[in-house]
């Protein structure tokens, strides 16, 4: 590019020379002079052409001209920009930059000095050169000016609050309790700001005019230090420095109404652990079972007769136009009928309800709120699961949480203001008090606030609990004892113990020494021969038709196994519930669970990949997980599991035969027997959770938190 720069002398003389070349004879003269830029085709920077207040771009730094000029015989082109702007004492000032020329169709380019005035209103025009003549300016006719204004002065920090959240070091409640996060700053010229809280990725949001305030919503997630952190902008993409908002958030508050229904039996009033007791109609057992793991020493059954339910005989739900929460633990005694487990009157109908909807093609979990219906699960007949239904004010949307995890799609909302009495085993429609629960419910809560998604789970979650530890250090009369006294693993012919080195001798410096390997874990493990060796159980110890999780230490003898050999197995009369082997053709562990106890039953086989350890190294880790509340069975090596080695089991079937370490059903007798060693077999009810499913095989219990 060339520049000049000048007033409008400069300028003219420009015009009168072009105009007395064109006018030479001898001079050839083209059909038609390049087409006039479009006002389209121009930018400055990255900002399309524009011009007047409000319109024009600002830039933070001197811009880059951009055109593409096209000539109308489809010759090459030159660009000459012109740029003009006022000076402070009133006076205009312009320069002009040209370029080479480049094929008809390319992009012009020029960048402007830094000299380019700030905080002013710079103006520019293109237009094209084909050696013989010019094309309109950019400017003529329909045409438009562009403009820009240079601005690189950062604005001031903004100003940022929160009523219910201050930056006073206080701890606020709290978790599920949405508080509002104002931003202002001192400058005029703002038009958004950034802003971004702690584990949440960044926003921006604008303001209705520039230098204005926002405010945005913030819903706490977690309990903790938080920060606020945020930055403005002005309309040129300068930044202010950071302000930064510090503030506690307190744990999710207590529900507003509680009621385990863990009475006595007998007992004609369930007690409140929050709110008022709720009376119990004749139709209500106290003293049924529990959920198990989940701290509740006993449940209410309802026998779904109008006489089932339960009431406080007021509202639980002050408005249910606000935010609120209901759950509970809800065990059907059928799933063919529509039942309720909690609702509210409203009137001649109800505010909302949580509980079985059989209406469907298949029966689902429900939570019905203002209208809107959500649906999703699938409930089982003497079963356990966990409810939670919520309605969120601030997005006017209703979610079901069924055992911990959201289902269904969110629903938008729109409760009305009636409120009337909480009912527990029933819910109000036109005819009266219907849909009445017939089943197991225990620990009914109501809550004033959003129950989130790492609530939700906590209040569904149901702890494992162990069921024998085998560390397979020793044994004594054939059998290898369980760690807490219960019942012992049998060693069969072709498995024993084996211990580590004593220490009384060195094979590396006695050849009589004899060698002997390290134990996989702790000081001994055992050992099979892969012939008749395996260790077993005198009866069953997982109840494979629920929750269960069970993991084991194993290496293979074999760096290239010959056949199937299977290290855990649970049977029934015909074939295994459950049985973990390594499949050699695969060159994987397998993880397979018939669908039945049938012979020649469909399996469900799910896989991790692995090369056999061939009697080196500390052994593989594996664990199997079953969670029946999801229907979902996992397959972990060394403590990872993934898609491959996860698969849906809606119906685990209840195995009769006991543990078996070794070896596995085949045909009508055992097969597969394991030839290498096996420590720390440990057993579970309930489903283990990934952080305690890294905890296994190493000699050590998992949390069980």
């Amino acid at each position: 590019m060339s520049r000049r720069t000048g007033g409008r002398g400069l300028l003219a003389v420009g015009c009168s020379v072009a105009a007395l070349v064109a006018a030479l004879p001898g001079v050839a003269h083209a059909a038609a002079p390049p087409k006039q830029p479009l006002v389209a085709d121009l930018r400055t920077g990255s900002k399309a052409c524009a011009a007047g207040e409000g319109a024009r771009p600002y830039v933070r730094s001197a811009p880059q001209l951009e055109a593409v000029l096209y000539d109308t015989d489809g010759g090459s082109v030159s660009a000459e920009y012109e740029v003009w702007w006022t000076d402070g004492a009133g006076a205009e000032q312009r320069s002009t930059y040209t370029s080479v020329a480049k094929a008809s169709g390319s992009v012009f380019r020029v960048q402007l000095p830094t000299s380019v005035p700030k905080e002013t209103v710079v103006s520019w025009r293109v237009r094209a050169h084909d050696g013989t003549a010019a094309s309109p300016w950019s400017s003529d006719g329909d045409g438009s000016t562009c403009e820009f204004i240079y601005d690189t002065t950062a604005p001031g920090k903004a100003v940022v609050g929160s009523a219910e959240y201050p930056d006073d070091g206080n701890w606020t409640d709290g978790v599920g309790v949405y508080g509002s996060f104002t931003m202002d700053s001192p400058s005029d010229d703002v038009v958004s700001y950034q802003y971004q809280f702690l584990g949440r990725p960044p926003q921006t949001v604008r303001p209705d005019e520039p230098g204005g305030a926002v405010s945005v919503r913030y819903l706490p997630l977690a309990a903790g230090t938080n920060r606020f952190v945020v930055q403005a902008f002005d309309r040129a993409g300068n930044g202010s420095a950071e302000s930064t908002h510090f503030f506690r958030v307190a744990s999710g508050r207590a529900p507003v109404a509680h009621w385990n229904l863990a009475d006595p039996a007998g007992s004609t009033t369930a007690a409140a652990e929050t709110g008022t007791a709720a009376a119990a109609g004749s139709g209500v057992t106290f003293g049924g079972a529990a959920p198990s793991g989940t701290g509740l020493a006993s449940a209410a059954v309802l026998d779904g007769s109008s006489h089932g339910y339960l009431t406080p005989g007021g509202p639980a739900v002050a408005d249910p136009r606000k935010t609120f929460a209901v759950s509970g633990w809800a065990r059907p005694a059928q799933t063919d009928r529509t039942m309720t487990v909690a609702a509210q009157d409203a009137g001649d109908d109800s505010a909302f309800a949580l509980g079985l909807d059989a209406r469907g093609e298949r029966p689902g979990w429900s939570f019905t709120v203002g209208g809107a219906r959500v649906t999703g699960g699938a409930p089982e007949s003497g079963e356990w699961a966990h409810l939670l239904g919520v309605y969120d004010a601030e997005t006017g949307e209703a979610q079901l949480y069924v055992n911990g995890r959201a289902v269904g799609t969110t629903a938008k909302a729109e409760p009305g203001a009636a409120t009337g009495d909480f009912h527990i085993g029933r819910a109000r429609d036109g005819r009266g008090h219907h849909d009445r629960w017939h089943g197991g419910l225990a620990g009914i809560r109501v809550h004033d606030r959003v129950v989130v998604p790492t609530e939700a789970a906590g209040l569904a979650h149901r702890k494992p609990r162990s069921l024998g530890h085998w560390s397979l250090e020793n044994a004594t009369d054939g059998a290898s004892p369980e760690q807490d006294g219960g019942t012992p693993l049998k060693l069969g012919a072709g498995a024993e113990i084996r211990r580590g080195p004593d220490g009384s001798c060195l094979p590396e410096l006695d050849p009589d020494c004899p060698a002997v390997p390290e134990p996989l874990v702790g000081e001994g493990h055992l050992t099979l021969d892969g012939e008749t060796g395996h260790a077993a159980t005198e009866g069953p110890v997982v109840d494979t038709s629920d929750s269960f999780s069970i993991g084991v230490v194993v290496r293979l003898a074999d760096a290239e196994p010959s056949r199937p050999m299977t290290v855990l197995s649970q049977g029934g009369t015909h074939t295994d519930a459950f049985k973990v082997r390594y499949e050699p053709s695969e060159h994987a562990w397998q993880l397979v669970m018939p669908v039945a106890d049938e012979k020649g039953a469909a399996e469900v086989v799910v896989a991790q990949a692995a090369l056999a350890d061939g009697g080196q190294g500390t052994g593989q880790r594996l664990a199997v997980v079953y969670d029946d509340a999801t229907d979902r069975i996992r397959l972990y090596l060394d403590g990872t599991t993934n898609a491959e080695a996860t698969a849906d089991l809606p119906d685990g079937w209840e195995s009769s035969g006991p543990l078996q370490v070794g070896r596995a059903h085949t045909g009508d007798g055992w097969g597969e027997y394991l030839r290498g060693d096996v420590d720390e077999v440990h057993a579970f009810a309930g489903a283990l959770d990934d952080r305690d499913v890294r905890q296994l095989g190493w000699g050590v219990e998992p949390c069980l938190c």
